[in-house]
């Protein structure tokens, strides 16, 4: 047994009642996960089947074991699991009711304050999750400019379940090609590719739509020239901020890049954890989803649970918990914390070729790379693996209000001991030290 081999805890036990029931939800619920990314193939084989509690960013598997976990619930839980003034604003809607025949008053209370902190928007609908609210903004753009193309940002993974998205991902099975033809796609911070569209599709392009940024940054003022180039063609630009939203700033990642879109959608952070979405906008495009106008009806949303009461609470106090504690301050000084020392390890490792950090502070990815420079799932589980061996979920690393600088430094000790599985494995093989198969990409034609 190698030094390297001997200094690693055998902390995550092999219970057989993870077993059992991974193979009972396999038979029950297709992929065994109700969101892909959640799923079995996105982890290596020791990742805790199942997540039973979460307190602030730790969580406790089936088996007992306790660990720190980023990406909280998909980037949704921004201040942390079981946040007390949340779930306690949740539960006094909760006791007065969660559904009714007609409208609640807190629909239009919260709809008042989300628009106060959205200052390009002037009306908003909500929903239940991205895919609802982008879809819906689709259809919007597509019954204001009675038009039928849709532009995607191809650089962008995800943007909604729905047909005119995943037709055009290698995972489009049961998508007529009718549909697919009808959505195009560009490249972000290439302008030309959205001139060339443009050409292309002359008077066609309903909508432009895309996240104002990623792990990559607008560069040369691309979001601007974006915006002009749609004004200039009659088409609306979408920004999906599902995920910038609440974390690149409280009035979204728009009011950092200074762009004002058509329509905006929000999501994950909004109610940290509860389902709550949201498609913002113009009031001359969204009036259209409504009943004072004179032009064609558009089925817009219309969701038995979109203003589910309970969630709209949890979704104000936490709001109210964003505005009181400055909370996108505190994500981006654990997430500079937590890069720097992360930096800091790779370099001592010599790994900086093979292991890197990305995005916003607020929103830190990192890429994995084999011995050959090439981006590679065979070390991301590996990487994944000796991090879960030592206590962290991470498939990113996206931090929460209720990362501590002890978090934050137990997470980079972590980082340091599985990096030296990093680099043994770039001398010797992966194969020697990765136990099981690889991870593999959502979006692929084959199992």
């Amino acid at each position: 047994m190698s030094e390297v081999d001997r200094a690693v805890p055998q902390k995550i036990s092999s219970a057989v009642d993870s077993c059992r029931l991974r193979n009972k939800s396999h038979s029950l619920i297709p992929g065994g996960a109700h969101t892909y990314a959640k799923g079995d193939d996105q982890f290596p084989e020791r990742a805790p089947a199942f997540i039973v509690r979460g307190k602030g960013c730790h969580v406790w598997d089936l088996d007992g074991n306790e660990f720190i976990e980023y990406g909280m619930g998909l980037r949704s839980v921004t201040l942390g699991h079981a946040f007390g003034p949340v779930v306690d604003a949740a539960y006094q809607q909760m006791q007065l009711g969660s559904n009714f025949t007609r409208p609640a008053t807190i629909e239009v209370d919260y709809a008042e304050e989300l628009l106060s902190v959205l200052p390009n928007a002037e009306m908003v609908k909500f929903a239940k999750n991205g895919s609802d609210v982008t879809t819906a903004a689709v259809k919007l753009a597509r019954a204001y400019t009675g038009r039928d193309l849709v532009a995607i940002c191809s650089d962008h993974p995800f943007f909604s379940v729905d047909d005119w998205f995943i037709g055009k991902t290698n995972m489009n099975a049961g998508i007529p090609r009718a549909i697919q033809d009808l959505t195009v796609s560009f490249r972000f911070n290439n302008i030309e590719s959205v001139n060339e569209l443009f050409a292309k599709y002359s008077g066609e392009i309903a909508c432009v739509i895309l996240e104002p940024a990623t792990a990559e940054e607008p560069k040369d003022n691309f979001l601007g020239k974006l915006k002009q180039l749609c004004e200039a063609n009659g088409s609306l630009l979408i920004l999906d901020e599902t995920i910038t939203g609440f974390r690149w700033h409280l009035s979204g990642a728009q009011a950092i890049y200074g762009v004002v879109p058509d329509l905006s959608t929000f999501g994950k952070g909004m109610g940290n954890g509860f389902a709550i979405a949201a498609l913002a906008g113009k009031r001359e495009i969204m009036r259209l989803g409504g009943l004072e106008h004179e032009r064609e009806r558009v089925f817009l949303l219309s969701t038995t649970h979109g203003a589910e009461a309970h969630s709209l609470a949890a979704a104000r106090e936490t709001l109210n918990v964003y505005r009181v504690c400055r909370v996108v301050e505190h994500l981006y000084r654990q997430g500079d914390r937590l890069r720097k020392g992360l930096d800091a390890r790779i370099q001592d490792h010599g790994l900086a070729p093979y292991v890197e950090i990305q995005g916003q502070a607020s929103n830190l990815i990192y890429v994995t790379k084999n011995p050959e420079g090439e981006r590679s799932q065979s070390y991301r589980t590996l990487f994944l693996q000796e991090l879960i061996r030592r206590g962290i979920i991470a498939p990113s690393f996206v931090v929460s209000f209720s990362h501590s600088d002890q978090d934050i430094d137990r997470t980079i000790e972590a980082v340091d001991e599985a990096l030296a599985v990093y680099a043994k494995a770039c001398e010797e093989g992966v194969e020697k030290y990765l136990e099981g198969r690889a991870v593999k990409p959502v979006n692929r034609r084959y199992n």
